[in-house]
């Protein structure tokens, strides 16, 4: 089995930004309440020109740089996603076509918050059994086109964004473990539930506004700690490390008060943590991937050091990754 690691990163936020003063101007809500109850301050738009793959192109270019890599030198391309250009084809293969990415094989992955982690651990397979020499692993996703601007318990949560990285052989360190899990007895709790076969576009599943994000925010928070949580200790028992022994987490940003009580849990200190969730909001699965990014490029990550991926999505799905750097 190859060592696989992180050659290079990249992200790309849109220009447009939305603040929670914006948005009390478009449903009763206030910046108090919306900063107070999530961290959150202000999240980026995607334009009506930009479709995810735009996003995802954008990231892919900034981490193919980073690793010295062209788009042709690309043997697999793997896009996270759960608001997809298209239903088909895959949201990898407009990617590959932005990028000329030529010989690549291109696939989506659907696994909401965590799939970034998905895709890494997916990535990882194939490069560390000799398949494939290398692959770039994007988290990208325009929130904004399924958020409900009239529901006020979601639309102050989410924004548009990608994270990119490119993945390949190693000689040291490199990824670790991973763990992923799952549980569809909780699919209730955060979905979109017109637009597929079970629930296909009509005049009542637009009427009754079924294509756009529904959640049960206090289920979701309360489950969302443990299961992060045990996650990230087995991910961590799986390397034969602890807590003690990482040096930077990067936890899904969907909530502040969510990572604070993680953090506290497991006796991560502040300047351990990495944050970006006041300026970008949630970004599903590009909030990971884009605060994996921030951390590397803002020097919070160091060669030799242990990073922990951490999160925790509808499906319920949940993945962590532990990366020495």
């Amino acid at each position: 089995m190859k060592k696989v690691g992180v050659l290079g990163v990249g992200k790309y936020l849109p220009e447009k930004v939305l603040t929670n003063a914006d948005l009390e101007k478009m449903v009763d809500t206030t910046d108090e309440w919306i900063t107070s109850r999530t961290g959150i301050k202000e999240r980026r738009l995607a334009s009506s020109l930009e479709a995810t793959s735009d996003l995802a192109i954008n990231a892919a270019k900034e981490a193919l740089d980073d690793a010295g890599m062209k788009p042709e030198d690309l043997d697999l391309i793997i896009i996270a996603t759960i608001t997809p250009d298209m239903q088909f084809p895959s949201t990898a293969c407009f990617v590959q076509q932005g990028l000329g990415a030529s010989k690549a094989v291109c696939f989506d992955i659907s696994a909401a918050c965590a799939g970034f982690v998905y895709a890494i651990a997916c990535a990882q397979q194939f490069i560390a059994r000799g398949a494939y020499k290398n692959a770039l692993v994007v988290g990208a996703e325009k929130m904004s086109s399924i958020t409900d601007w009239q529901d006020r318990g979601t639309c102050v949560l989410f924004g548009d964004g990608a994270g990119a990285a490119v993945l390949g052989e190693v000689k040291s360190g490199g990824i670790l473990s991973t763990c992923l899990g799952s549980n569809g007895l909780k699919t209730d709790l955060l979905k979109l539930p017109g637009g597929g076969s079970r629930y296909p576009a009509t005049h009542k599943t637009i009427d009754e506004r079924l294509h756009y994000l529904q959640m049960e925010g206090n289920e979701v928070f309360k489950l969302a700690v443990n299961i992060m949580t045990e996650a990230a200790r087995e991910a961590l028992k799986s390397a034969g490390l602890d807590f003690i022994d990482v040096d930077m987490a990067i936890p899904h940003q969907a909530n502040k008060r969510i990572i604070s009580a993680l953090a506290k849990k497991v006796g991560l200190s502040d300047e351990k943590v990495y944050l970006n969730i006041e300026r970008y909001g949630n970004m599903s699965s590009a909030s990971t991937a884009t605060a994996l990014c921030e951390a590397v490029k803002d020097g919070k990550i160091k060669k030799g050091d242990i990073v922990l991926l951490d999160a925790f999505g509808a499906g319920l799905v949940w993945g962590a990754c532990i990366i020495k750097w």
